[in-house]
């Protein structure tokens, strides 16, 4: 296969901002016909519940079963799963799961109070979320490492009950997906999806209970499933296509980094793979290594796809003009591979996960470094943070006013309470002061 020329842009273009913008662009708009099917879906599962799961079930991933109760798997069923796994891949998922349970360990977040002088105290709870549902694509996609980065999290927070859905079209079953749902301590599976597992776990049916929040990737229908039924669970987010932005200085072996690029475009012909220096003949080393690479690898037509029509090639002034269009993209993973990442690192504001240093590819990140692999995408970076242990975590403010604290906070409350016309609100912080 032809390797394809990657765009290639020059920041000191007077047009450079609307050449970004344009190479940047992703249509995220949902197909008209997918939000149909979703809105008949999610109401069929509301309202008849187990049937109608078990009915799109046979109907999507021809699995017909007599009731959900043949559509959950044991613990008995994941343990085997375990068993069936050559020994180096189990070795893998333990010892990534043990460092993803490292990291995230030191997120827990904790409650913590303070106490005024006059014997107030104010301060905030920390709970864990009771239940919390985890969408696993199944089918073509197959990722036990978005198990782990998902499910260890909610663990680590202290959520009680994990319940996982995943697909296994004509029954077939992902060994690896179901051996990291063990290791990860996943309590019960059930093997459906699509649109219907998400309602499933937003509405509860009478085998599957409704969830707090429901995290996970999934195709269009299940991102579309997960927008909708927002505001009756929460979410994580509506991710959009993979993203890395290379920053390199010209020093790094042009090979690494044409890999580093093509390991997020091989993920979907929308994902987008960038690279910003400062060196114009190392773009020209880089696109080099493209084209002699690409045939070498299974992917390459999914690969050529996304470098074709979304992969970039920008010349910059320096690393500092470098930082400033990284911020402008806010990437969902940015590898500064440069001879001083951590003197980079103040520039960056907006980046899902940073991978400093010539020898931190992203794809460690993806799969065993530690921190999570849920990242923000299409800009959200900007707002947004990794999933973490936090979102599997809610806060719950105390306060607890003593006499005297209940005659000065009395005072002020009932001053704006009364300056808001809010009678109620004045005459109820007054009552406790003795008025």
């Amino acid at each position: 296969m032809t390797a394809p020329t990657l765009t290639r842009l020059n920041a000191a273009d007077a047009d450079f901002r609307p050449q970004l913008a344009q190479l940047l662009a992703f249509n995220d708009a949902t197909d008209s016909a997918v939000g149909n099917a979703v809105s008949e879906i999610l109401a069929a599962v509301k309202q008849r519940g187990d049937a109608a799961v078990m009915e799109y079930t046979a109907r999507f991933d021809r699995l017909n079963a007599p009731d959900m109760a043949a559509l959950e798997l044991t613990q008995a069923d994941l343990h085997a799963a375990i068993e069936k796994l050559p020994l180096r891949l189990e070795q893998a998922l333990r010892q990534a799961a043990q460092r993803v349970r490292q990291y995230h360990e030191r997120q827990r977040q904790e409650s913590w109070t303070y106490t005024e002088a006059d014997g107030t105290v104010l301060g905030q709870q920390v709970t864990p979320l009771d239940r919390v549902g985890l969408y696993v694509p199944g089918g073509k996609a197959a990722y036990p490492s978005s198990v782990l980065m998902n499910a260890i999290p909610a663990k680590v927070a202290g959520v009680q009950e994990l319940i996982m859905v995943v697909p296994t079209p004509d029954g077939v079953r992902n060994d690896m997906v179901l051996a990291a749902a063990a290791i990860a301590g996943v309590d019960r599976v059930f093997t459906i999806g699509g649109a219907q597992a998400v309602a499933a776990l937003a509405y509860g049916t009478a085998s599957i209970p409704q969830v707090d929040k429901i995290v996970g990737p999934g195709n269009a229908y299940v991102a579309e499933a997960k927008r909708r039924v927002f505001g009756i669970v929460g979410i994580d987010m509506i991710a959009g296509p993979s993203e890395i932005l290379v920053i390199c200085d010209g020093q790094t072996d042009p090979d690494w980094i044409a890999m580093d690029l093509f390991s997020q475009a091989e993920h979907d012909e929308l994902a987008q793979s960038i690279l910003i220096s400062p060196d114009a003949a190392f773009l020209d080393a880089v696109q080099t290594s493209v084209n002699k690479l690409l045939p070498t690898l299974p992917r390459q037509e999914v690969i050529a796809a996304s470098i074709g029509n979304r992969g970039g090639l920008i010349l910059c002034k320096d690393l500092a003009e470098a930082a400033e269009i990284a911020n402008a993209i806010a990437p969902e993973h940015l590898e500064l591979s440069v001879a001083d990442p951590t003197a980079m690192l103040p520039l960056i504001r907006h980046a899902g996960a940073i991978f400093m240093g010539r020898n931190t590819c992203e794809a460690l990140g993806d799969y065993c470094a530690g921190p999570n692999h849920v990242l923000p995408t299409s800009r959200t970076a900007r707002f947004s943070s990794p999933l973490g242990v936090y979102d599997f975590q809610k806060r719950s403010s105390l306060i607890h006013v003593s006499d005297a604290g209940a005659q000065t906070l009395g005072e002020i409350a009932a001053a704006l309470a009364y300056g808001e016309g809010l009678q109620a609100h004045g005459r109820s912080a007054e009552f406790r002061m003795g008025r």
